[in-house]
């Protein structure tokens, strides 16, 4: 895996190109995928990649390219297209309608499928029971059956014909005709052989003239395999489309006048105010300024428990008032808000194919003219060999047919499609099959320290000033110069202050300092805020007053700050964190893992100390910035280690990306979540463990269905080329090998998550 930053090496990230999504239909295989793939690419500029599974091509492209010209592009080799919205995602009527017409493919093909293959058995075993006109009986039975409800795969076929191409269903349509016209041929041609009564075992397993059961069976067994897959398919997307429903699809904003006016959300602007009663989702992310009541947020979260809103506190879209009534401030609106980015990063997730899926595509592209030429090569190694054309007919059909390699290519989409949803529900999102494949070798799992393992919303505890300054006076500059900044130690700071002094002064050309602090001017002083190597790498001299109270406080745990006021050093702010409740036991479950944890922070010694001490935490790196974390975490890895980095905070940045795996938890910055590979909205720790179990069972999951895919390939073409299978056989075995991988990939939807606090294990929802 390459290392350095996190990117998904599928679609590129260009400035100059937009991003497009298409809902592709008609696709039957990942061969199909990987013909429009190959299409797309062609075009300067465009980088697709398309996803047979979600039956979606995900699209970099000019913005002179436009959608119509990337549909023309799917149209032209034998496909449709339609720009993907939201709407789309949460309407299965089409897929709805697939169903439904599969369905009754597959129940009139079965009906007939049954009696004919009881007279063809009937005819084999006892040839004196062959009436008059038996053929044109056998003929009725498999007619509607081959003509219609394996229509379909004739239909696609035609169309990859006549765009010069090949799927799975050329295979099919291929083994159901060849099936049919042998038939056909020796009912109305060829003197028959059977000239005695034989077991009916042998007349099911023998190369009999008459293929007109085998044409039949294997379509009932191939509709029955599309029809399982459409359904597992759909429950599989489930979890994403529940997601998508989650927003609202209208809102009541406040007027003039103080009256409410319902449109729908699409209208809504940042800076409206808008009214959320009992049982409404709330519309978009914002601020409460009116109202109490309780927030039920496990959709978002995977948290069951509600959590109490109240004005000044932020709410999430998509989330639901249990009771009260609110008036939000609109902060973030549609594509802004936390839900869509969560949706986003569920549809990159899927969008994004693991070096195996790739290999299994391209195989998949060559694979039907590859199986064309063995199914060839049998039949005339037949006919040379033995002189039997029913035997070499046989062996060439069941080759044709057991070949199809749509296990190949549902094997990594499914799996991926699966998790992804399934780790929604439980608020952990992951980013795409980068994040898998390290999970793979992680040993060593690097925490930052405020926000990470502590709760991150430190409590202001006191202000100590030098001799002659004025304690307030100073710590409204503080505060002042703190409001610009995204550090839990600023927050602390500034609710205190506005607490105790009431409005702050505004800051003007504010900098922040990461690892170190923050400046600005205020009132036309300088201020500067932050740690004590701030001002000794200044060589500014620190009040011995301060200097005490800094080491006092650091011995008890606490973070100490210091504030200098034009080039002097004239007080020292103290605050403290609490540990989560879920650390010491996150912990725990990483150490029986076999894990390597440690505890990387530019707090002080004293206080990463004490922090590691209580929850169990190994070894401690403490007053390192942010560039020592990335040099830290580079070391590990120069030694060997394949590290886990966790953390939320701006200064975790650069070492998230270095990692070779990112981890950002709970409400982290936008930093650290742009730079992570795992993005986890629990705000606990046993969401870590989760989240890493998660990405092991999916790549487990993957590797499985690859190895069952791939295995059931090249074990099965020598057995059917060998004539050890029927068609009807091959057909089964075909059919059976879709529905293990989409089956297997489904046990991911029953992935639990332990509690990590109570030691419980959550069921999925």
């Amino acid at each position: 895996m390459s290392v350095g930053t996190h990117q998904n090496t599928d679609i590129a990230d260009d400035a100059t190109s937009v991003r497009v999504a298409l809902a592709v239909e008609g696709m039957t295989c990942g061969a199909c995928a990987n013909r429009i793939e190959r299409k797309l690419n062609k075009v300067d500029g465009v980088k697709a990649s398309v996803n047979y599974a979600t039956a979606v091509a995900t699209i970099e492209a000019p913005p002179s390219v436009t959608t119509a010209d990337l549909c023309g592009m799917v149209e032209a080799v034998g496909f449709t297209a339609a720009e993907f919205t939201d709407d789309t995602r949460v309407d299965t009527t089409a897929e709805d309608a697939h169903s439904r017409d599969l369905f009754r493919r597959l129940v009139v093909a079965l009906v007939l499928f049954v009696p004919l293959a009881d007279l063809s058995i009937m005819f084999a075993v006892v040839p004196d029971t062959r009436i008059t006109g038996w053929q044109f009986i056998l003929l009725a039975l498999a007619a509607p059956v081959v003509l219609w409800s394996a229509l379909p795969f004739h239909r696609a076929a035609l169309s990859g014909f006549v765009h010069r191409t090949t799927t799975m269903d050329t295979l099919v349509s291929t083994g159901i005709i060849a099936a049919t016209g042998w038939s056909v041929y020796s009912m109305f041609f060829q003197t028959s052989t059977a000239d005695q009564t034989r077991g009916i075992w042998a007349a099911i397993t023998s190369s009999d003239a008459i293929y007109l059961e085998v044409a039949a069976g294997v379509t009932v067994f191939v509709l029955a395999g599309r029809y399982f897959e459409a359904k597992a398919k759909r429950r599989a997307g489930g979890a994403l489309r529940a997601l998508a429903a989650l927003g609202a699809r209208d809102v009541s904003v406040l007027v003039r006048g103080g009256g409410e006016l319902r449109i729908p959300v699409s209208e809504l602007k940042e800076g409206q105010q808008f009214v959320v009663r009992p049982g409404e989702v709330i519309a978009a992310d914002g601020l409460v300024v009116d109202g109490h009541c309780t927030v039920d947020t496990s959709a978002m979260t995977g948290e069951s428990l509600p959590v109490d809103k109240e004005v000044g506190t932020a709410v999430t879209g998509g989330t639901v008032v249990l009771d009260g009534r609110l008036v939000v401030e609109a902060a973030a609106v549609g594509a802004d808000t936390a839900l869509a980015g969560m949706i986003r990063l569920v549809d990159a997730a899927q969008s994004g194919k693991a070096d195996l899926q790739r290999l299994a595509d391209r195989i998949s592209g060559i694979f039907v003219p590859v199986v064309f030429l063995l199914s060839a090569a049998t039949f005339a190694g037949w006919v040379v060999g033995s002189g039997d054309m029913n035997a070499a007919v046989s062996a060439a059909l069941a080759v044709l047919i057991i070949a199809c390699p749509c296990a190949l290519g549902l094997a990594t989409p499914t799996a991926l499609m699966v998790a992804s949803g399934r780790g929604a529900q439980l608020g952990v999102f992951i980013k795409g099959h980068q994040a898998l494949e390290a999970t793979r070798t992680v040993d060593t799992v690097v925490f930052d320290k405020t926000g990470t393992i502590t709760t991150g919303a430190l409590t202001f505890e006191s202000i100590v000033v030098a001799h002659g300054e004025n304690e307030d006076d100073l710590f409204r500059l503080a505060g002042a110069v703190e409001v610009a900044s995204e550090h839990a130690i600023a927050a602390a700071i500034v609710g205190a202050a506005r607490d105790r002094l009431g409005t702050l002064p505004s800051v003007d050309d504010f900098v922040a300092l990461p690892g170190l602090g923050a400046r600005g001017l205020v009132d036309g002083r300088a201020v500067e805020i932050g740690r004590r190597r701030l001002f000794e790498d200044r060589q500014w001299p620190v009040p011995g007053i301060l200097a005490r109270a800094q080491h006092e406080s650091e011995q008890l745990g606490a973070t100490a700050v210091y504030l200098a006021v034009d080039d002097r050093v004239r007080a020292v702010l103290v605050v403290s964190d609490t540990v989560k409740p879920s650390a010491a036991a996150a912990v725990a479950q990483l150490h029986a893992l076999g894990l390597r944890t440690l505890l990387v922070t530019g707090d002080n010694a004293y206080a990463a100390q004490a922090v590691a001490d209580a929850v169990g935490v190994t070894d401690v790196v403490a007053e390192v910035l942010p560039e020592g974390k990335v040099e830290i975490v580079s070391s590990l890895r120069e030694s060997g280690r394949t590290v886990a980095m966790v953390g939320d905070g701006i200064n975790d940045g650069p070492a998230l990306a270095t990692a070779d795996l990112g981890l950002a938890i709970g409400a982290g910055t936008d930093v650290a979540i742009g730079a992570a590979d795992i993005i986890v909205v629990r705000d606990d720790l046993g969401a870590v463990v989760d989240s890493l179990g998660l990405a092991k069972a999916t790549l487990a999951t993957i590797k499985g269905n690859m190895v069952w895919a791939f295995g059931y390939n090249v074990a099965a073409i020598p057995v059917a080329a060998a004539g050890l299978l029927t068609p009807l056989l091959a057909g089964a075995a075909m059919a059976f090998s879709s529905f293990f991988v989409v089956s297997n990939s489904l046990r991911l939807r029953r992935f639990t998550t332990s509690n990590s606090v109570t030691g419980e294990r959550e069921s999925p929802r």
